[in-house]
């Protein structure tokens, strides 16, 4: 009785088969194609939808009780608000599908940490810190734009990364709020690890697109784009960077930094650098 059971177990799978075929339907290995061709559809039709690119973070440096640099008769804190709220405006103007979101409108002081909470809460694309450089010289003979991404490198090179940094200080319990702030901290080796993985290529790539503005079109001297560990960009879950937009405490750079040409020359550099990231990411 078995051996008929498992016989006929054996037979009718093979019968039903070749009458598939006599009858005209599909055989067996075209109906498991066509399975699996209607997996593949409902796993596309459930795909997540495509990255949009809609939303830059305006970050003016410094504010309220922090003046940031100074020049002769300039303070970092104005020029970068009128420069931010003159990129806004601008964008709103020219990019009008993106929205734009500034850390601050007025002067008051903002901190590092809440800045990119504000970027994060808005689920930013792109973070832009607007600040001036300035030297230790009471008249700085160095002038020129420089483009900051996170990073470490040499500690000679953490200079600009040190005097942004020190609005930290300002900062009520800022000891427990940055506690992993320093060179040789584990959590910081742990943030930079996975801020380069994800983001530090886009980083780079739009500060070479705001450089390439700067220097090739606008005519400015540039110091180049370089990494170094300044907290605000640490922080923010998204491609970031800041921008030097000349120093404060250079005559030549602080009328510049301060004329209404200046600034619009500097916004129009950075929102063509926007309109060609955008692009790229579109092109991916």
């Amino acid at each position: 009785m078995t051996i008929q059971h498992s016989a006929v177990r054996k037979v009718f799978p093979l019968l039903s088969f070749i009458i598939a075929i006599a009858i005209g339907q599909p055989a067996l290995s075209q109906q498991v194609k066509k399975k699996h061709h209607h997996k593949k559809t409902a796993a596309a039709n459930t795909a997540l939808p495509a990255f949009k690119f809609k939303t830059i973070i305006i970050d003016p440096g410094h504010g309220g009780k922090d003046p940031g640099a100074h020049g002769a008769y300039s303070k970092e804190k104005n020029v970068t608000l009128a420069i931010a709220k003159k990129l806004r405006n601008a964008l709103n103007e020219q990019m009008p599908s993106l929205n734009t979101v500034m850390t601050r409108t007025t002067d008051e002081f903002i901190e590092l940490h809440r800045r990119d909470a504000i970027a994060s809460e808005n689920k930013g694309n792109l973070f832009i810190s607007i600040h001036c450089n300035s030297s230790p010289e009471k008249v700085s003979p160095d002038r020129g734009v420089l483009i900051l991404v996170y990073g470490y490198h040499r500690a000679g090179e953490q200079l600009e990364a040190l005097r942004e940094n020190a609005s930290i200080f300002i900062e009520k319990d800022y000891q427990s709020k940055y506690s992993g702030y320093g060179k040789n901290s584990a959590i910081n080796t742990i943030v930079l690890s996975n801020f380069q993985q994800k983001y530090r290529k886009e980083c780079i790539h739009f500060g070479d697109l705001v450089n390439h503005e700067f220097k090739k079109v606008d005519g400015r001297h540039s110091l180049g784009v370089r990494e170094q560990g300044v907290l605000v960009l640490q922080q923010s879950a998204m491609p970031a960077v800041l921008i030097e937009t000349g120093y404060i405490n250079n005559p030549k750079d602080e009328a510049y930094l301060n004329s209404a040409e200046g600034q619009s020359e500097i916004v129009q550099s950075i929102i063509r650098a926007i309109k060609k990231y955008r692009e790229s990411l579109e092109q991916k």
